[in-house]
């Protein structure tokens, strides 16, 4: 009988392997994420990150091994449905719609949560809510300012905040954000990280970042990957000091 997964953890993978063909991008990745925590994902160019992600969220089926939630084999579970039970992520690139508004896209976002079809002739009396919570939704990553902006006219880092905004209007119990500092300048990288430890407040993220100084800023734990396997967890100060973390990030032997 296989061994029941550990209560104190929101998310855990057993064992998780994907292969392409002979290459083994995840090999036995065993991942513990606590609930209320925000939990970094690094590693170098290559180490298996994103395809860790894919995995968790369905985009891609395992080779072998399982992943539950909150107690639940979600190992064949599609990915709307990882959404519904309220594991939402984000993409490395912008996900949100170019020739809409940055208040039509929480919109888009808030309606999709209620499951019905976006629609602009609603009722004033049905959409004034909706409106209302995505004028708060903007507010709270500072968009209001935007609201009426085209999502494609925005600002790179002001269209991950958007996304961000989409993603809370989605009302994720675990948030995973797939490096969302990507290609940013000194002062959005601080604003983005600024949105992310408020947005995480009262909620899980599991998050893949480059970014060491956001991640030791931010990060509860961290799980290193090199080579689609786990070679050190822990704080900040104890992955940063594992030999074979500085090794994979500095070179000084092959690992």
């Amino acid at each position: 009988m296989s061994q029941l997964p550990n209560s104190h953890y929101i998310l855990e993978t057993r064992n998780l392997v994907k292969s392409f063909g002979s290459f083994v991008a995840v090999n036995g990745l065993s991942l513990r994420v606590r609930p209320g925590t925000i939990h970094s994902l690094i590693g170098p160019n290559g180490a298996g990150k994103t395809t860790a992600f894919n995995l968790l969220t369905r985009f891609l089926q395992p080779t072998s091994g399982q992943i539950f939630y909150k107690g639940q084999d979600i190992t064949h579970f599609g990915s709307a449905r990882i959404a519904q039970h309220g594991m939402v992520r984000s993409f490395q690139i912008s996900a949100v719609f170019a020739h809409m508004s940055a208040h039509e896209n929480v919109l888009v976002a808030l309606q999709r949560k209620k499951r019905c079809v976006y629609k602009f002739w609603l009722s004033e009396s049905i959409l004034k809510p909706l409106h209302e919570h995505a004028d708060r939704l903007l507010d709270s990553v500072g968009l209001l300012a935007d609201r009426g902006t085209l999502a494609g006219q925005l600002s790179y880092g002001r269209r991950r905040a958007l996304e961000i905004a989409t993603t809370l209007a989605l009302e994720p119990e675990v948030m995973l954000l797939d490096e969302p500092t990507a290609g940013m300048g000194h002062e959005d990288v601080g604003r983005i990280a600024d949105l992310i430890k408020s947005a995480s407040a009262g909620r899980t993220t599991l998050m893949v970042e480059h970014n060491l100084s956001v991640v030791a800023d931010l990060s509860d734990s961290i799980t290193v990957l090199s080579r689609g396997q786990i070679v050190a967890e822990g704080s900040y100060a104890e992955v940063s000091g594992n030999p074979d973390v500085m090794s994979i990030y500095l070179g000084t032997t092959d690992v």
